[in-house]
């Protein structure tokens, strides 16, 4: 049966309906039984029209509403687009599903059917992967999974690359999600690469050593420029290992994979923008703040490297640096009081604020001596003002 011909059989079955009723009920009908969702919405957006005297062409424009049906139409746009969205949801199409939920704001049952589709493709996936790839990672639908697939259909070369091209992207959830992705792959390779080398010098090797316990000592894996996994997949994995938190069961493993770069020959340690320009180090420092491992000695590692910078921006840059990492390790005022004097007329209404972070942690004192070095009127009666409210 085709469809108009379905559609009429439909329509000969409203016999309680009104004419323009029954048109609609069985057009519906017609377009639910044939799975053609996409003109569902239409159909539903063409009743709403019609019950609010509004024309019927263009069913779905935002446009031209009169300003006292906005409210009715945007409402009904909307739960048509929720009910239309279900059903492509329920039919398995999620680029379809994620087309309709997206546009009201209403994204995680997507979301969550992806992650799960992603789980259960099989071992080697086929084309079915490239289409959820291509939703999940670059449509944006959900990146964490998208990565998660990437990694096991082209590899940790063409993951850590697009990381690190999304990574401004990405929610602070999102990066912290894919930085727990990279360090378990990373961690997992380099330890089964490490104690492969050592199996073929030392047979008997204690089973389910950590990658610290297995290079500890063993200064001897490391000589004549050796190195166990692709040193560029490890300089980035780290560098992404700064979005973790302390709730993070990855940390520790980003510590050992941070120790383990420390001792690699000089020429494999890439430097990186200050103040990680010593790379392993000065990461292996954040990190272990992060940890709560030696918090204090961490915070003045990047304190002490930032009284050597000369360079006025790099000053800045490590004063950032010491700020987000003092609010992460409850260290606030330790971090505001080394950065203050490169951070004080820092006031981007959509970034950092030297007043708001001097607010926050109640040190009003700072930016009062501050205002009144740089002749800032307003700054001084904004300290003025927040102690007054204090």
């Amino acid at each position: 049966m085709t469809a108009i011909e379905l559609f009429e059989s439909e329509q000969r079955k409203q016999k309680d309906s009104s004419a323009s009723d029954a048109i609609l009920d069985a057009v519906e009908s017609t377009l639910i039984s044939n799975g053609d969702f996409h003109r569902l919405f239409d159909a539903k957006l063409i009743r709403v029209r019609r019950k609010l005297g509004l024309p019927i062409t263009q069913p779905t424009s935002l446009r031209n509403i009169p300003p006292e049906h906005e409210a009715a139409f945007r409402d009904a746009y909307t739960n048509a687009a929720r009910e239309v969205g279900q059903r492509f949801l329920d039919a398995g199409q999620l680029a379809d599903a994620w087309a309709y939920f997206r546009t009201i704001n209403e994204t995680d049952t997507v979301r969550a059917a992806i992650a799960k589709k992603v789980e259960e493709l099989p071992a080697e996936p086929g084309p079915e992967a490239d289409e959820l790839l291509n939703l999940a990672l670059y449509e944006g639908a959900h990146v964490v999974a998208g990565l998660s697939l990437l990694l096991r259909t082209h590899g940790t070369c063409n993951t850590v690359t697009a990381i690190s091209q999304l990574l401004q992207q990405m929610s602070p959830d999102e990066r912290r999600e894919a930085a727990a992705l990279m360090i378990r792959n990373i961690y997992t390779d380099l330890q089964a690469s490490v104690r492969r080398d050592l199996e073929r010098r030392q047979p008997l090797l204690k089973p389910n050593l950590s990658l610290s316990e297995l290079i500890r000592g063993r200064d001897f894996l490391f000589a004549d420029s050796a190195y166990h996994i692709d040193v560029s997949h490890l300089h980035s994995s780290v560098s992404f290992a700064r979005h973790l938190n302390r709730d993070c069961s990855e940390l520790p493993l980003a510590i050992e994979l941070s120790e383990y770069g420390a001792q690699l020959a000089e020429q494999l340690r890439y430097p990186g923008d200050v103040p990680f320009d010593d790379y392993y180090v000065a990461n292996t420092h954040f990190l272990k703040a992060l940890a709560g491992v030696d918090v204090d000695e961490s915070m003045q590692y990047f304190i002490e490297r930032l009284k050597q910078e000369p360079d006025l921006p790099d000053q800045r840059m490590i004063a950032f640096v010491i700020v987000d990492l003092g609010q992460r390790v409850d260290r606030e005022n330790m971090a505001l009081e080394a950065a203050a004097p490169f951070l004080k007329q820092m006031e981007d209404p959509a970034g950092f604020s030297f007043t708001a972070y001097c607010a926050k942690t109640n040190r009003l004192d700072i930016l009062e001596a501050s205002a009144r070095e740089n002749n800032d009127v307003l700054g001084l009666a904004t300290a003025m003002l927040l102690k007054a409210e204090g």
